[in-house]
């Protein structure tokens, strides 16, 4: 097991416990792309897809939640906005997808 960042004294171990994170944002990543597809599949207008007023949302929520468990907001707003923005283009490639799975199914 990793040790915590505070308790790092070496290079080596602090970069065990980035690469033991990272996995764990993969797998968190993945669990959040299978809501883009499920979006994808419920949302039956295209335009649907790029809803502004929710990205704001969003990156509001994440904000407060930042502020609450002490990360910084210089992490926290640009990393979001680029999840989101890399999320949205998944969705519409996923939207498309599926319905042209769907016309040629029919």
């Amino acid at each position: 097991m990793a040790k915590s960042g505070e308790d790092c004294q070496t290079m080596d171990e602090v970069r065990e416990g980035v690469d033991a994170l990272d996995r764990e944002l993969v797998s968190l990543l993945v669990r959040r792309q299978a809501y883009m597809t499920a979006a994808a599949r419920i949302k039956q207008d295209r335009d649907a897809v790029h809803d502004e007023a929710r990205i704001e949302e969003v990156v509001s929520k994440v904000l407060t939640e930042a502020r609450k468990q002490g990360l910084s907001e210089q992490i926290a707003e640009p990393v979001w906005r680029k999840l989101i923005e890399r999320c949205i283009a998944f969705e519409f490639g996923e939207w498309d997808a599926q319905r042209a799975a769907n016309k040629q199914s029919a």
